[in-house]
């Protein structure tokens, strides 16, 4: 379970690191939870949510920065609002 916060709170301080660019265009993240011990569950809102761009905000944004700040996670699974 403390491992589990642990890893929450390092995502989320990650995610704050990518947060202001997602809100400069009316859109968030969101930590759903975590599977498995390293699976992450993340949810897109506001415009980025519906923005045809959104695959590529996850891939090439938020997952790789996540993988940099936390090596050694699992899948990386976005689910819609």
């Amino acid at each position: 379970m403390t491992e589990t916060l642990a890893l929450n709170d390092r995502i989320e301080v990650a995610l704050n690191s990518i947060r202001p660019y997602l809100q400069a265009d009316g859109g968030d993240v969101e930590l759903v939870e975590v599977q498995d011990s390293t699976d992450v569950i993340l949810r897109l809102t506001g415009a980025c949510s519906t923005c045809e761009m959104s695959h590529m905000t996850m891939t090439a944004g938020i997952e790789e920065t996540l993988r940099r700040a936390i090596p050694g996670l699992g899948k990386i699974i976005a689910v819609n609002e």
